[in-house]
């Protein structure tokens, strides 16, 4: 399996897409059934919490009164206020915004790029002729815990079109890519490492690493997207944390939320 990644990314780095994702998702789903065997494939939804019971005691105690729940809130108010124009955010979206983050990341045809949610709030601001949000701000962290919650229960369905296939085969790459001072890929911790001890927390599967975002980390004191998480583990292995929503990192959750497909969402989620 390690020499077939290898020869995938050796080959995608020369300009060649040879992707056929659903049987690298296949794989994916595959070696996490065989390293823990005796975890149900859908609590891995719960990230590290799956594998440690001691501390997912505690943090089903936490979720009785759970941290995000201003959040939700907070993105509830902001998600109906209209626009200048009187447009507000259920015009840019399916349904009117409720329950659609199961449809994100998307590979959008027109742009020939991958749309995330934040992408999409942020275009729906543009369309509307509202200033955009900090990508790391409060504001946004609200309105995508809101439309989050609205999706818990709801499975990914992400789809790979052929014209999509170069943005999923880059995001794959990084995910496997070694890099920073530490010479680590996401892969080194979430799939080679995965379970073991890093100083005193378990390393979570990367099979439930979409299902959750945007998750309230007791480390920020605030709610945030899963790019602040890539930037702060680029950060982590000493590597230069790229801009949230680069391409870079649409890429890479394209990908890695196309390994997640048939997940159950249950976002926002609570994290140390």
């Amino acid at each position: 399996m390690k020499f077939l990644l290898g020869v995938l990314i050796t080959l995608g780095s020369m300009g060649y897409v040879y992707a056929d994702p659903e049987s690298d998702r296949e794989a994916f789903v595959k070696f996490y059934a065989e390293r823990f065997a005796n975890v149900d494939m859908q609590d891995h939804k719960d990230g590290a919490y799956a594998l440690d019971k001691a501390k997912r005691a505690q943090w089903l105690e936490m979720e009785e009164f759970p941290p995000y729940e201003l959040a939700v809130d907070e993105g509830r108010a902001l998600f109906s206020v209209p626009f200048s124009n009187g447009e507000s955010y259920a015009s840019c979206f399916d349904h009117q915004g409720i329950g659609v983050k199961q449809q994100f990341p998307k590979f959008d045809m027109a742009s020939n790029s991958v749309i995330t949610l934040e992408l999409a709030v942020n275009q729906c601001r543009e369309a509307n002729n509202e200033p955009v949000l900090d990508y790391l701000g409060d504001e946004m962290g609200y309105i995508t815990a809101y439309m989050a919650f609205t999706s818990r229960g709801e499975h990914f369905d992400i789809q790979v079109p052929d014209a999509g296939l170069a943005a999923y085969e880059q995001g794959k790459q990084f995910f496997y890519e070694r890099r920073g001072k530490l010479d680590f890929a996401c892969s080194s911790c979430h799939m080679t490492a995965a379970g073991n001890l890093l100083r005193a927390e378990v390393l979570s599967a990367s099979v439930g690493h979409a299902t959750h975002w945007p998750a309230y980390r007791f480390k920020w004191e605030q709610v945030g997207g899963l790019h602040k998480r890539f930037i702060e583990c680029n950060e982590q292995v000493g590597a230069v944390g790229l801009a949230p929503q680069s391409e870079a990192y649409r890429n890479l959750e394209y990908f890695l939320t196309y390994m997640n497909n048939g997940m159950e969402l249950n976002g926002p989620a609570s994290r140390k």
